[in-house]
Parts: C-alpha cells; sequence; structure tokens
C-alpha cells in the first residue's frame, strides 16, 4: 500500500491572527476590504517583490511649505540643492495603509510643524508598499520599509552632520509601528516617537509593533482602539481621548481614527489637551479616571522624557478640539 502525502501549494506561515482567519478591515480611504490573516507563501511572494527603494522622501521647510523637494538615499549633490539644514529638528512622518503623500495625515500635520517650530519635515511615500489591497503583504512590507527609511535616516545623518537626538518620528495606523521600527533601526538614539492610533489587527503578537524603548521618549495616541487602533498601551505615555473611541463629531470608524492626527495637530500649534492620569488602560477606556493626581499634555513638539502612564481627556466636537 502506498502513501502520498498531498503539500498545500500555498502553505500557510504565520496566523497574523490566530482566531480569526478572515476579517473586514477599512483602509484610510475609508473602503472596507476582507482580508485573510493567515499569512501564505503567495503573500510572502508579493511581499517580496516590493522594493523599499522605490520609497520616496518629501522634504518641507518653511521656504518650502507647498512644493516639496526630493530626497535620495546615497545622493549628496542632491541634498546639497535642498533646503535641509543640519541645525534643525528633523520630523519623518509615515502615512498609513493604502495612503500615500498626499493624505489627510499629512496636508494636515505638514504645515502644523512648519508652523510651530523652523523644521526639516521629510514625508515619506511608501505606497509602493502600504497600496496594496493585500493586508497581510502590506503588513510586511511595513517592516521592511521601516528598516529602509532607518537606513535612509544613517546615510543622510551622515551626509549632513545631523544626528539622532534631532529627530521627531510620526506615523499613523500601519505607520504608527513603522515609526517605531524606523527608531530602534537608527544608528543611535532618536528623541522622540509618535504613534497615531497604531494598526491592532496583525499586530497583537507581533514581534515588531510599537515599544516603549523605541525612542528616547514615546508616545501613542488612541482614537479607534480595539477596531482600526491598538487597544492596549504601547508606549511610555498612551492617551487615550474619550476613551478611546467614538470620538465627538465624527460618525464613522475612519473619522476616528483620522482624530489622532487632527488632534495632534493642533497640539502643535496651540497645546492644550491635558489628560488625567489612569490607573490602567481599561480604565482609560471606561472613562474612569478620578484617583490618580497626574496631569500631562497630549502631543505637543517637547518630549516628557521620564514621564510614563495611561492619559485620559476630552475633545471638543469640531475646532479647537482642545477643552484645555
Amino acid at each position: 500500500m502506498q502513501f502520498l502525502l498531498a503539500l498545500s501549494s500555498n502553505p500557510i506561515l504565520r496566523k497574523l491572527d490566530p482566531k480569526l482567519r478572515y476579517q473586514h478591515v477599512r483602509d484610510a480611504r475609508g473602503e472596507y476590504h476582507l482580508v485573510d490573516l493567515w499569512m501564505k507563501l503567495s503573500d510572502l511572494a508579493e511581499s517580496a517583490r516590493y522594493n523599499p527603494s522605490a520609497n520616496v522622501y518629501h522634504l518641507f521647510t518653511r521656504e518650502n511649505p507647498t512644493a516639496s523637494q526630493p530626497l535620495l538615499i546615497n545622493s549628496p549633490g542632491l541634498l546639497e540643492m535642498t533646503n535641509y539644514r543640519n541645525n534643525r529638528r528633523t520630523v519623518v512622518l509615515i502615512h498609513g495603509w493604502r495612503d500615500s503623500v498626499l493624505s489627510d495625515f499629512n496636508t494636515v500635520l505638514v504645515p502644523a510643524f512648519l508652523a510651530a517650530e523652523d523644521l526639516n519635515v521629510i514625508a515619506l511615500d511608501w505606497s509602493a508598499g502600504s497600496g496594496s489591497v493585500n493586508y497581510a503583504a502590506a503588513l510586511a512590507n511595513t517592516i521592511t520599509s521601516g528598516r529602509a527609511v532607518a537606513e535612509f535616516i544613517n546615510w543622510l545623518n551622515e551626509a549632513s552632520g545631523s544626528t539622532p537626538v534631532q529627530y521627531h518620528i510620526v506615523g499613523h495606523g500601519l505607520g504608527g509601528h513603522q515609526a517605531g521600527i524606523v527608531a530602534r533601526n537608527v544608528k543611535g538614539d532618536v528623541t522622540i516617537v509618535t504613534g497615531l492610533d497604531p494598526s491592532l489587527i496583525g499586530w497583537i503578537n507581533h514581534s515588531d509593533r510599537f515599544q516603549p524603548d523605541d525612542a528616547t521618549y514615546t508616545e501613542v495616541i488612541h482614537t479607534n482602539c480595539g477596531v482600526h487602533g491598538y487597544i492596549s498601551n504601547l508606549a511610555q505615555v498612551d492617551f487615550y481621548p474619550n476613551g478611546g473611541e467614538s470620538m465627538p463629531g465624527c460618525n464613522s470608524h475612519t473619522c476616528d481614527h483620522a482624530r489622532s492626527f487632527f488632534y495632534f495637530a493642533e497640539s502643535l500649534t496651540t497645546g492644550g489637551f491635558t489628560g488625567r492620569q489612569c490607573v490602567n488602560y481599561m480604565a482609560a477606556i471606561l472613562q474612569t479616571c478620578n484617583i490618580l493626581p497626574g496631569r500631562l499634555q497630549m502631543g505637543g513638539l517637547q518630549p516628557k522624557i521620564g514621564r510614563t502612564g495611561v492619559f485620559l481627556l476630552e475633545t471638543n466636537a469640531a475646532p479647537p478640539f482642545s477643552r484645555g
């Protein structure tokens, strides 16, 4: 008697979610996609076709606040032709899934940062990796892109004389986790990493997710936790506006998810957003944070080095969002 072993031509390599294989995930455009969270060989093959050298880096400064200047790794001549200055702090912005450099994330944050301080603002376009409807492939590309961005920053520092302490890396959704990946692969200690509603699906048990020690100071703002956004605390300091879900003035999860960068943009220019400390993230979600005396401002330009904890605050339904 002969026994035949039938091997799948597309085997499962990793279960991004060990329980629910198929889930509906909404992208940055507000469109739902039924995604397979068990990574198959074909997903890995698609991810392997992504070349992170296709990433494009768009430089904005107060000298060119609306029209970007391109930066390319290993192109010092091009760098010299731009308005990049090594005596400024540098912000790196990383968009999310199915998004691009033209996303609201960038159109909101670039002018907010430049209004707040004379900075180099670099908006990353990794849409070649994030644009796939295949969420498992896009998630894998998040890690590949993050390492490539770190290589770019390492080169930029060597070419310009800048240092990691001058950097503030900010990411949204998948880009929220990528911001941490970038910082932990940069040579030296990045000062600030801000995660704006970092993604939940596929990241719960993922070793490359946002980590508290990715930078000297790390902060996360949760505005759609448990749906698009990660539900529990990830950083040294985690803010849960309005309990982290159902933002005032919003009628969709997409709006909630985006509120993270609208709140952050306002914090850069006007301050406000005073959070009160919670015992843990569940207390923040349940909005029962009336025991601890701690208070802390959400967002802003300056790191709150030495501060830790979970904080709750309430917002207005329309700008100005801050209640002070």
